[in-house]
């Protein structure tokens, strides 16, 4: 890939010698959401053989012509299944599990469901597996999801204790559900308010987390029984988010941080853009504890939000690619 494209700077690939992950069939679970996305076009540059495995696999069908021929297999699972998971995990070489969700039954998905996930894969003979957290999993929580993610990586390292288990934080990129909806909803509203403004995030490049997974794949022998937080290089707060976003898209806007109080109103009535358990999280901040391995230990360089916000951005400012540009400071 170019070298004059920030986004395709490759964190950790060798420069010599085979492909490691060449011709090894990936199975990927719950490949069809955002960072699946990414990864699985990281595994197809990496020459694996990638199997998608998802409750919808027909969410992923437009990645099918980034492969070469015979690269990708799409697959309908049901991760709550023992059978099923053992239909779709036959015959993989490594295992990464994606699975997770903000509601229904946590610890069947990703709390205890991660364990049946693990056990499946060594049942299976696979000779890695990635298990993704993420930053904040913490067993003494009192937000389901939180807690179902600490206990969901106990459950994996019980049942396949060489599984690297790789906590992330929020991340971002070109298509995502986080920084792109900021831009839009500012595009859009004169006044915004910004719910726990001082929350401090430390934001992780999607590419750069896909990249570090498929490290982590490559070399079980080395990564395997770790745990690795994958941050950016800086952290933020969400005031400081949103004015960013604002400043890249040329707009004047008045931010308007909520309080604490009405903030959690606002959260406890129904149809608001926001849950108890959602403002809970975002309060607690998304930043690595610096006691834990990173993006550095697995070889690959955290590129920062401000190398791609102002390009991003553009298609939120008025006359787009044609309108003024932010002024640089």
């Amino acid at each position: 890939m170019s070298q004059g494209n920030p986004e395709s700077v490759s964190g950790a690939k060798p420069l010599s010698g085979p492909e490691p992950l060449s011709g090894k069939v990936v199975t990927v679970l719950g490949g069809t959401g955002f960072l699946g996305r990414h990864l699985v076009q990281e595994l197809f540059e990496r020459g694996a053989r990638v199997r998608i495995a998802s409750r919808n696999p027909d969410k992923a069908w437009a990645i099918k012509p980034l492969g070469n021929l015979g690269q990708i297999q799409f697959a309908r699972v049901d991760v709550t299944k023992l059978d099923s998971l053992a239909r779709v995990l036959a015959g993989s070489d490594a295992v990464v599990n994606l699975v997770g969700a903000f509601t229904g039954d946590l610890d069947a998905v990703q709390g205890r469901g991660a364990g049946r996930i693990a056990a499946a894969a060594k049942a299976a003979g696979a000779q890695a597996l990635v298990h993704v957290s993420a930053i904040g999993a913490d067993a003494g929580s009192d937000v389901a999801y939180a807690r179902t993610k600490a206990e969901g990586e106990q459950a994996v390292l019980s049942e396949f204790p060489d599984a690297t288990v790789i906590r992330p934080s929020i991340l971002f990129g070109p298509d995502d559900n986080f920084v792109m909806m900021f831009g839009s909803l500012i595009a859009r509203a004169r006044v915004l308010p910004v719910f726990a403004p001082e929350a401090k995030l430390q934001p992780v490049f999607v590419d750069d987390v896909a990249d570090a997974i498929a490290v982590a794949l490559t070399s079980p022998e080395v990564h395997g029984s770790k745990t690795f937080e994958l941050a950016g290089p800086e952290v933020i707060s969400m005031l400081d988010l949103n004015t960013r976003i604002m400043v890249a898209e040329n707009r004047e806007r008045t931010l308007m941080p909520m309080p604490d109080a009405l903030a959690g109103l606002i959260a406890a009535l129904p149809g608001t853009p926001i849950s108890t358990d959602q403002l809970k999280l975002l309060k607690a901040g998304s930043i690595a504890s610096g006691l834990l391995p990173g993006l550095a230990e697995l070889g690959v360089a955290a590129r920062p939000l401000g190398l791609f916000l102002d390009r991003w951005m553009t298609q939120f400012r008025e006359h787009g690619r044609f309108g003024a540009k932010p002024a640089r400071t």
